[in-house]
């Protein structure tokens, strides 16, 4: 067995920068790419801590199949990357902007039980996806959501209202998130897009938040 080739192979001093410039280059192309493909793709990972995951598993993999690739390049790589992620975390520490470019800020969902259209569609979070992260909070409807934020791990909080505070809410359980077909005027109805509530003239009246003139009947009872 020939263990110079395993661990240099044919590696030159050019070559170990060529890998170090390849290896800066990737790691930034990694991190906008993933920071621009959403928090839902990184979910429970920051952007960066993921990246960091990729790099070294992607170093790691090809010297384990391919016998022209020696250790010491890997190593190489590993070096670097640690290298490039002790210095992001100090200048994470050190500016508030650089963490924002980089990871991105908690996004509001919700507000006072009415939905941030342009966030949502700024994250391209789907209303399916949304309503069943709420139903899975023990959520009926956005009456009862105060606030819900979309963190920078990809991972939703929801703030709800104290009980003696919920509204009337556009509700989000499949069987009642449903286009009105029967108007009555005593009732009150939610925007589907926007979860706007209130009372309407007739089915297809435009919402004075979003201009949407889709509307489901609202819901307030709650079963827990």
């Amino acid at each position: 067995m020939d263990f110079i080739k395993i661990i240099l192979h044919d590696t030159s001093f050019t070559f170990a920068l060529e890998i170090i410039f390849r290896c800066i280059i990737m790691f930034i192309l990694i991190i906008i790419f993933l920071r621009f493909s959403g928090k839902r793709g990184v979910r429970q990972l920051s952007v960066f801590e993921l990246a960091i995951i990729l790099s070294l598993g992607s170093a790691a993999g090809d010297p384990m199949f391919n016998d022209d690739i020696p250790i010491v390049q890997a190593l190489i790589v590993f070096v670097v990357i640690i290298l490039l992620y002790r210095f992001t975390t100090y200048l994470i520490m050190k500016s508030d902007t650089f963490e924002t470019i980089l990871e991105g800020r908690p996004m509001y969902i919700v507000k006072e039980g009415l939905l941030i259209v342009e966030d949502i569609k700024q994250e391209k979070y789907s209303y399916d996806e949304f309503f069943a992260e709420l139903r899975q909070n023990k959520i009926e409807h956005l009456g009862q959501v105060k606030s819900a934020l979309l963190e920078t791990d990809g991972c939703l909080s929801v703030i709800p209202y104290a009980k003696d505070n919920i509204k009337w809410g556009l509700p989000i359980f499949p069987d009642h998130y449903q286009k009105a077909k029967i108007f009555d005027s005593k009732t009150y109805y939610s925007c589907m897009l926007c979860g706007q509530t209130q009372f309407i003239s007739f089915l297809n009246a435009q919402c004075p938040r979003c201009n949407c003139d889709c509307w489901t009947e609202s819901k307030l009872e709650c079963q827990q």
